[in-house]
């Protein structure tokens, strides 16, 4: 499959006003156009590709270089081997990209502030972008084409905010991440990525991306792999889109108790008291979580760092107040009444978060499943919690005969209000190009319960 090339914005959305105040969705499901099967292996690549990628001599990516990123790893996922890519992406462009990339990620907050009002060019009237607001992908590169080009690519009337687990499960995550990357590199105010709980050190060595980029880069697969670990650590954990709307990959996070202590040589020393009891746990304050350290390889579950964990991990539940999430053995569990005391307090409409696909889902009473790609979690007086899921037929490799075929979706806020989420459901590109797993997908478990709590790092 060829990906042509085409930088025209995609059709609006359907107008977000009903009249009884329903959340609208989408009728139709879009159906991604099926690919012509892959011929085998061509001598040359076509000539529209330009191949091997380089790096701008004045280090300032463009469209034309994005989309060619585009075009070419899609035929390379097509016709070549894994072991073959750096042919089509050498190490030495690679490292520039990850270098500018984790330079961006690593400067932004930990809750990125992300305004859709633009002052215009000439200085008139503001312009006014929407906002696409995209949940879990899991290195289902294809699946992702299909969606930047049906939502429309980042531009000055369109902001991404992707919610994290770009890696992981999917054959594909390193070129989705370096994707996305590329995007922030070259539109760092319109694209947003955030982090989920699969970029981390733990997870990677666990559901498949380190061997991925082992297998793909050989020799210099570690060296790569502390790369893209590295820049993991740089991205935000969360957003607040346009005053009132919250994202984040798992969701809500409990406070942690500063207490200041005495001064010794001239440095400041605080204690930090935090309750382990879910009898007296609280919801966090925004202001906590942007003082959290988020540069960890794995989230800790315990200790003084508790909120990346938290942010990364949580889940909703229907059961009032907060709990320690025994399931994953990390993050909490959070019900309805903590959900209106967070937007409440925070004038906030709308939290999306993602982070369940449809293999979690099946095993959470009380909870709707994943089959449609998003889900209505929490209806409370100041608002909604909903779940976003992007990857269609997930996971990729899977045990058992039947698959989930759920399908995937975005949400799209549209001004000039942005609390009114526009749910944009769509299949699975296929056929997808025949790839073996990275991991054991019939031992390893799929939605991330019960982890070996003891083989993750506390760094």
């Amino acid at each position: 499959m060829t990906l042509q090339a085409d930088s025209a914005a995609a059709a609006a959305p359907p107008d977000s006003t009903t009249s009884n105040g329903v959340v609208p969705v989408l009728e139709e499901t879009l159906q991604p156009p099926s690919p012509p099967p892959p011929q085998p292996l061509p001598s040359t690549p076509p000539p529209e590709l330009r191949l091997p990628i380089w790096w701008p001599e004045d280090g300032n990516i463009s469209m034309d270089w994005v989309e060619n990123l585009m075009l070419c790893f899609d035929w390379c996922s097509w016709n070549l081997p894994p072991s073959e890519l750096p042919s089509v992406l050498p190490v030495k462009v690679l490292d520039s990209l990850i270098l500018v990339g984790s330079k961006m990620l690593h400067k932004e907050p930990n809750c990125v502030t992300i305004d859709p009002f633009r002052p215009s060019a000439d200085d008139n009237s503001p312009s006014v972008a929407s906002v696409a607001v995209v949940g879990d992908v899991h290195g289902q590169l294809h699946d992702l084409l299909f969606l930047l080009r049906d939502a429309g690519f980042p531009s000055r009337d369109r902001i991404f905010v992707f919610n994290g687990d770009y890696v992981d499960r999917g054959a594909w995550g390193l070129e989705t991440f370096l994707l996305l990357l590329a995007w922030k590199v070259f539109m760092p105010h319109n694209i947003y990525l955030l982090r989920g709980n699969h970029e981390s050190k733990y997870c990677t060595s666990v559901y498949g991306f380190e061997k991925e980029v082992m297998v793909k880069y050989g020799d210099k697969g570690k060296h790569v792999y502390r790369k893209c670990l590295g820049c993991f650590e740089g991205l935000p954990l969360a957003s607040i889109i346009a005053g009132c709307v919250y994202t984040a990959h798992g969701g809500l996070f409990r406070s942690v108790t500063v207490t200041p202590s005495k001064r010794f040589k001239g440095k400041k020393n605080r204690k930090i008291n935090v309750n382990h009891d879910s009898k007296i746990l609280s919801l966090g304050t925004l202001e906590e979580l942007t003082k959290a350290r988020r540069s960890v390889l794995d989230p800790p579950w315990e200790g003084p760092n508790l909120i990346p964990g938290d942010v990364l991990w949580s889940d909703p539940s229907k059961t009032p107040g907060l709990a320690p999430n025994k399931e994953r053995g990390i993050g909490l569990l959070w019900g309805p009444d903590c959900t209106e005391e967070f937007l409440k307090k925070y004038q906030l409409k709308l939290i999306i978060r993602s982070h369940e696909g449809p293999d979690a889902r099946e095993k959470r009473d009380g909870l709707d499943r994943m089959d449609e790609g998003y889900t209505i979690d929490h209806t409370v007086d100041s608002g909604k919690l909903v779940t976003v899921f992007s990857a269609p037929d997930y996971p990729q490799f899977q045990a058992t005969e039947e698959r989930y075929n759920n399908k995937g979706s975005y949400v799209v806020l549209e001004p000039p209000n942005f609390d009114n989420p526009i749910f944009h459901g769509f299949s699975a590109v296929t056929p997808r190009p025949k790839v073996n797993a990275y991991y054991d997908f019939e031992e390893v478990i799929d939605s991330d319960e019960e982890l070996d709590l003891a083989s993750m790092v506390t760094s």
